[in-house]
């Protein structure tokens, strides 16, 4: 008698991976744009599926038991290998070329990930990325010289603006503490971008609302330059706590004011982009999407 063949639902793995990378499944419900009961009929069916139970009680919620943790492995594989396939097949006939800029910030984090994908689902089409500050990089899109970038929303932006969701900014000091010599009576040493720059806008504008003296201590042109001075104690700077190298750390103690958040756009000027411009935003989001995630 030939082997019955179990076949998992790519829909019922999507859920499950949601679920789990949202910490909450009421929170994939709305993600996915399913009802509660659908989605708790999709993991009922995938526990009848695997033939052993994927969750475990832990307190009031639930945990993932060893074999829970081995299929959620194998259905991150299949949801990729899904993806890319219908991506490939998608932009097999796509040709051309595509200009990304995007935000120093961000270059490390997902601008190599953002070019894999690319290339990997479209590889007739040319693909030009540019790193920079974000006036630049707004002055570009804007000259049409880049098709797309990732920026900080400064509340100028072109007409053709997505926002996605907003950052907080925070004051960063050096990794190890000590390293920064400052008592709170004497002026906050500060390193910043060249001016103008949002965060160093931002970051002197509520200092002076809280009455706290500062001075400028170091400024640099690149990101690079303004960790490698917080980190040598130089002064604190005003950022986000996305892609903080070990160097640095975000400075929780309260004796700084809070600051604001910032929202982070993807700009373009072109009403009706082509498809491969299209593409690639949609490729930026999902990247965005993985490791921003709540």
């Amino acid at each position: 008698m030939p082997r019955k063949h179990v076949h998992l639902e790519l829909d019922v793995l999507r859920t499950f991976v949601t679920g789990v990378d949202l910490g909450n499944f009421g929170r994939a419900a709305e993600r996915l744009s399913r009802s509660p009961s659908a989605i708790s009929s999709q993991l009922k069916k995938l526990e009848q599926q695997a033939g052993t139970p994927i969750f475990q009680k832990s307190g009031r919620g639930l945990a993932l038991t060893e074999a829970g943790e081995v299929l959620l492995g194998q259905a991150r594989k299949l949801l990729d290998l899904n993806d890319e396939t219908v991506n490939r097949l998608r932009g097999m006939e796509l040709q051309g070329e595509v200009r990304l800029g995007i935000q120093e910030d961000f270059a490390e984090g997902i601008l190599s990930d953002v070019l894999a994908r690319f290339a990997r689902s479209h590889p007739r089409i040319h693909m030009q990325a540019k790193v920079a500050r974000n006036r630049d990089l707004k002055t570009a899109v804007e000259t049409d010289d880049l098709d797309l970038a990732l920026l900080w929303d400064d509340g100028t932006a072109p007409l053709h603006m997505q926002r996605l969701l907003e950052v907080p900014m925070v004051w960063i000091g050096p990794a190890a503490p000590r390293t920064l010599i400052w008592s709170t009576e004497d002026p906050l040493p500060l390193a910043a971008f060249e001016a103008p720059c949002l965060f160093r806008s931002e970051g002197t504008a509520h200092l002076d609302a809280a009455d706290q003296p500062w001075r400028m201590t170091f400024t640099s042109p690149s990101l690079a330059g303004l960790w490698a001075a917080v980190s040598a104690g130089l002064g604190v700077t005003i950022r986000t706590p996305l892609g903080l190298p070990d160097s640095v750390q975000v400075i929780r103690d309260g004796s700084l004011p809070e600051l604001p958040r910032i929202p982070l756009a993807l700009y373009r000027v072109n009403p009706a982009p082509d498809a491969s411009v299209l593409r690639l935003q949609e490729i930026l989001q999902e990247v965005l999407q993985d490791i921003l995630q709540p």
